[in-house]
């Protein structure tokens, strides 16, 4: 989900249209609804104020006054290549702990008895 400082890229009727960074999110009076305001850059810069749900948040579609519209996080490649190589590094330690075995569990109590 998006959140405050975090750049979006708007989709405007399915093709990129501006970018914006998250300014605020505030709880709307509605549950599960946010009011998010945006400062989009434009020259000059504006802000928007748009009351989204949790999941537009997320990236899905939504309409305003017939249009569609996306909200999009942009992650910056440095960012994408960090989350790759984590990702790369769980599997690979999945792997290793996979091709161990299953660990042999040793009783303290019946070592003691011998």
């Amino acid at each position: 989900m998006a959140t405050i400082h975090d750049i979006v890229l708007i989709h405007v009727d399915n093709k990129p249209g501006f970018y914006a960074r998250i300014e605020d999110l505030t709880a709307d009076v509605k549950p599960g609804w946010w009011q998010v305001r945006l400062m989009v850059f434009t020259f000059p810069l504006q802000m928007f104020t748009w009351i989204l749900d949790e999941f537009q948040l997320e990236g899905a579609s939504f309409t305003m006054g017939g249009t569609p519209i996306r909200m999009e996080r942009v992650v910056s490649p440095v960012e994408q290549e960090r989350i790759k190589r984590e990702q790369d590094e769980n599997e690979e330690r999945e792997r290793c702990g996979q091709n161990s075995g299953n660990p042999k569990v040793i009783s303290l109590s019946d070592r003691r008895k011998k």
